[in-house]
């Protein structure tokens, strides 16, 4: 597996969105609007500890790519694959890249794997009643086989 995305590495080259993240976090005046803080705020030493720990709560999907498709309006690279699950199910997920050059290396047949940090958001709880949370990608690979 070949590792193509990391969200650290992305942080790195757009501070702006830890920024930014950050602000609506802390906006009192937005009590519905972004992260909760719950783990830290967002790209913090307190965030990624809690994640590297696991105390905030971590999805991990991995499948056989089914599809590669553009979605959304005006797309023109590929950012969505439909992956089979272990267990038969089939998931869309967004492709997330460091390198827009390695979008290419998503194609049919190959296994993709991503992890995600369930970040919980203001806004709670969900409409179904759940915990509310923001599923933020921390990484993205795929087989080169």
């Amino acid at each position: 597996m070949k590792t193509l995305f990391n969200l650290r590495e992305e942080l790195l080259a757009n501070p702006q969105r830890v920024e930014k993240t950050r602000a609506l976090t802390l906006d009192k005046s937005r009590p519905h609007m972004g992260l909760l803080g719950k783990y830290g705020l967002f790209g913090s030493d307190e965030w990624w500890n809690n994640i590297q720990s696991e105390a905030m709560p971590l999805l991990r999907l991995s499948g056989v790519v089914e599809r590669v498709y553009a979605s959304g309006q005006d797309q023109v690279d590929v950012n969505t694959v439909d992956i089979r699950l272990a267990d038969g199910s089939q998931r869309s997920i967004g492709i997330y890249v460091n390198d827009k050059s390695d979008l290419s290396l998503f194609q049919v047949g190959r296994t993709v794997s991503i992890v995600y940090a369930l970040d919980e958001l203001k806004q709670q709880p969900a409409p179904d009643g759940t915990v509310n949370v923001s599923k933020i990608a921390l990484e993205m690979a795929v087989s080169l086989t």
